[in-house]
């Protein structure tokens, strides 16, 4: 299976307007995402183990809310 593009993992955290959350989370320069985005530069290996733990915990914190609406 392919990995997900960083503007997919972006959008799917924080919306339309991803890169700049994204940067602050990730501790880095916005400038870096918008490399990252463009295919101009590739994340290191350690930022896609970050992001996997970004989404998993915002999968978690979805899935609270989803649980509480049954409710």
């Amino acid at each position: 299976m392919n990995r997900p593009t960083i503007r997919e993992i972006g959008e799917a955290l924080y919306g339309p307007l991803w890169q700049s959350p994204m940067a602050r989370d990730l501790g880095v320069a916005v400038r870096t995402v918008q490399r990252w985005a463009a295919g101009d530069t590739e994340p290191a290996p350690g930022v896609w183990d970050d992001l996997r733990q970004l989404l998993a915990a915002r999968g978690k914190q979805l899935d609270g809310l989803v649980k509480r609406l049954a409710a």
